[in-house]
């Protein structure tokens, strides 16, 4: 007997509907009916919540290659999940290059260096640019980390795309505009989200 038919029976013995056994196991009865319907499984945590409730052992319910199966896919799940989470904190702190002195300012024959506010020595327009950059690369790095705690995949994966194409823009422009030290976080910051993908690519594999 496949476990989706173990549960569908154990409830019916204990003569429940959905809705209460969502209720005594603390989850949704979307989650009850995908789960006796056979088109998923539940969590290892669900699974213990399932054995205590009903007074059954997990391996009653399910087999020991189906187990290992889902503590490996839980696995690779909290491994996406938290480098999803390190690529929305990286871009978040995309606002440091307006707060850091990284930008060269002549004053008086000397080269100070400043922040963002005060950067006078470059024209409006690349100061604007800059601006808008660094604030919209902050602003992802929020978004995506809201989007990842509520698990909105496909609005996740777009706006990781998205990021990484402003960061790559934004540091060619830097190199164009010769932004010594201003480039060399930005590139920081984009090997480290490259190396949060490669990750996230491994993890799914």
């Amino acid at each position: 007997m496949e476990f989706h038919e173990k549960l569908q029976e154990l409830r019916k013995n204990r003569g429940l509907t959905q809705e209460e056994l969502a209720a005594a196991l603390f989850v949704s009865r979307t989650a009850i009916s995908k789960w006796e319907s056979g088109r998923g499984y539940p969590s290892i945590d669900s699974l213990k919540e399932i054995s205590k409730f009903f007074s059954v052992t997990i391996d009653d319910l399910l087999s020991g290659e189906k187990l290992l199966s889902i503590a490996e896919n839980e696995t690779r799940l909290k491994i996406q999940r938290m480098c999803d989470l390190l690529f929305g904190i990286v871009d978040v702190f995309s606002v440091i290059l307006i707060f850091l002195p990284l930008y060269p300012n002549p004053i008086d024959g000397y080269i100070y260096s400043v922040n963002l506010f005060t950067y006078t020595d470059t024209t409006e327009i690349n100061r604007l640019i800059y601006w808008i950059a660094f604030l919209v690369l902050t602003a992802m790095g929020f978004v995506k980390i809201i989007l990842t705690y509520f698990r909105i995949e496909k609005a996740e994966k777009f706006i990781t795309a998205l990021s990484m194409g402003l960061s790559i823009m934004t540091v060619l422009f830097l190199a164009m505009t010769r932004e010594t030290y201003a480039i060399a976080v930005e590139f920081l910051l984009l090997i480290v989200k490259g190396a949060l993908l490669l990750k996230y690519v491994k993890a799914d594999a």
